[in-house]
């Protein structure tokens, strides 16, 4: 069992009280983390703004040098973050190596960025005026981070917003309290000065309290927020309100349009690795398989038995491919959503075991509109097949959907695959290739539903600094009286 405090200030701060995290496999205790109240989440952004004057002043060479030595610190402590994500989550060894991974990518990413937060000079039309569009830090931001990817998207949270010269507060999940905090410890350990960094964890009792005072706080000028929906729907008003600027990545239900020419063969695999990797808990994971009637059958049985072949299990057991749902509700809300879409006329496919908290891969075909799983996102280990007759209906289909963060198309002539692409409104679209797919320098983000801004490279300069106009006069300039 891990024990955890916050950390304010590069400081272990205990609460009155703590909360338990439990392991979805085993029910035991996998962390007691200390459970903030809003004062004490209000404590750190004193501490991140104490700490802002000096370190939004500190030059990019050396903002870079900590950087660097944080994704190698995080890297060399991979084997504690996977035994964190299997504890809290149950994901395998091998999405939390991969977490680690693109985790420090984005943090070398982020380090790269430093020097790159550029401004221009803009011709005036006034005599000796010289006009200049400035990118400075922001301020404290504050960055909410999920369960589900905890990991990537806690260091998405704060690596690019460290680059620009504000100092963070992370608020962890309540579903992985230690492994976000292990983010932290890394980058302190790296060198980062008190308050640069700070970490805040709440039982889930308190989560609206703790955040509304994190966001109260008049020094958070910035809030990036990955997660539901719903959750991200208050944010952006309790942010609205404070007329403080907030990024949100939200919810998905992720279209891979089968054309009636694809390679079905790469179609099946794309499919099965977008819909599956983490028990299909990703915000990109593939959660509707829209495919050409004219192929549908050939594509359905290859994808069942590829969805057969996978084994699950519990994480620690080796060569699991599908690991442990992160909780019982998700369980009874996929098994929810078969019930219903069999009632009205879908077909099984593949899956149907259920142990505890594993689910092996489970398929749907013959999913029609009026079926819950055709509209709501699943976050789980179930995919629906929803067949057409070409190419329109398919864009049709795959646009029928209050979300829009990741999309795929699958086709040999790219052109056509293309056209296709480029009518599916997403934030992200991939030809021939996976839904799930990130890179720390790629711009990432949703629209519709899903949310708004961009996370990664230059994209992120834009979300976390302020542009300023300044101009510096020389000589004499003239005035009307």
């Amino acid at each position: 069992m891990q024990e955890i405090d916050l950390l304010i200030g590069n400081q272990n701060v205990r609460t009155a009280a703590h909360f338990d995290r439990r392991d979805p496999v085993t029910g035991a205790i996998a962390t007691r983390a200390a459970a903030a109240n809003a004062a004490e989440a209000y404590a750190a952004g004193e501490a991140a703004a104490a700490a802002f004057p000096e370190w939004s002043a500190t030059g990019p060479g050396a903002r870079r040098a900590l950087l660097l030595k944080a994704a190698d610190i995080l890297a060399a402590r991979t084997p504690d973050f996977i035994a964190r994500v299997q504890a809290e989550t149950g994901g395998t060894p091998g999405w939390a190596g991969f977490n680690c991974f693109l985790a420090a990518n984005m943090l070398r990413e982020a380090a790269a960025m430093t020097t790159q937060i550029a401004g221009e000079v803009i011709p005036s039309d006034i005599p000796g005026s010289l006009a200049m569009a400035v990118r400075q830090p922001a301020g404290v931001v504050l960055g909410i981070a999920p369960w589900n990817a905890p990991i990537i998207l806690g260091v998405r949270a704060v690596a690019m917003p460290l680059a620009c010269g504000n100092t963070v507060i992370l608020k962890a999940s309540e579903l992985c309290p230690a492994t976000h905090r292990l983010i932290g410890d890394c980058l302190v350990e790296a060198g980062l000065p008190p308050g640069v960094m700070n970490v805040v964890t709440n039982a889930p009792a308190d989560a609206a309290s703790v955040v509304e005072a994190l966001i109260d706080h008049p020094a958070v000028r910035r809030i990036n927020f990955t997660g539901s929906t719903r959750v991200g729907r208050r944010i952006a008003v309790l942010a609205a309100e404070r007329l403080k600027p907030v990024l949100l990545e939200l919810g998905g239900k992720a279209p891979m349009v089968i054309l009636d020419d694809a390679d079905l063969d790469e179609a099946v695999n794309a499919a099965a690795f977008g819909a599956f990797m983490n028990q299909g808990q990703i915000c990109m994971s593939t959660e509707r398989i829209v495919v050409d009637e004219k192929v549908a059958d050939e594509f359905v049985a290859r994808f069942a038995k590829k969805a057969a072949s996978l084994p699950a299990g519990d994480p620690r057991t080796p060569n699991v491919v599908l690991g442990s749902v992160v909780d019982l509700a998700t369980v009874e809300r996929v098994q929810a959503m078969i019930g219903d879409a069999t009632a009205k006329g879908a077909r099984l496919v593949a899956g149907g075991q259920v142990h505890g908290t594993v689910m092996n891969a489970h398929i749907l075909d013959h999913v029609q509109p009026g079926m819950r799983i055709y509209g709501e996102e699943s976050f789980g280990p179930i995919v629906a097949v929803v067949r057409v007759k070409d190419a329109d209906e398919a864009v049709r289909v795959a646009n029928d959907t209050e979300y829009g963060l990741s999309a795929a198309v699958f086709g040999r002539d790219v052109p056509r695959a293309m056209d296709v692409a480029r009518r599916i409104r997403s934030g992200i679209c991939h030809v021939n290739g996976p839904t799930v797919h990130d890179e720390a320098q790629m711009p990432f983000g949703g629209v519709k539903d899903s949310g708004y801004g961009r996370f990664g490279g230059r994209s992120a300069i834009d979300a976390f600094t302020d542009l300023r106009w300044i101009t510096v006069q020389s000589g004499h300039r003239h005035y009307p009286f």
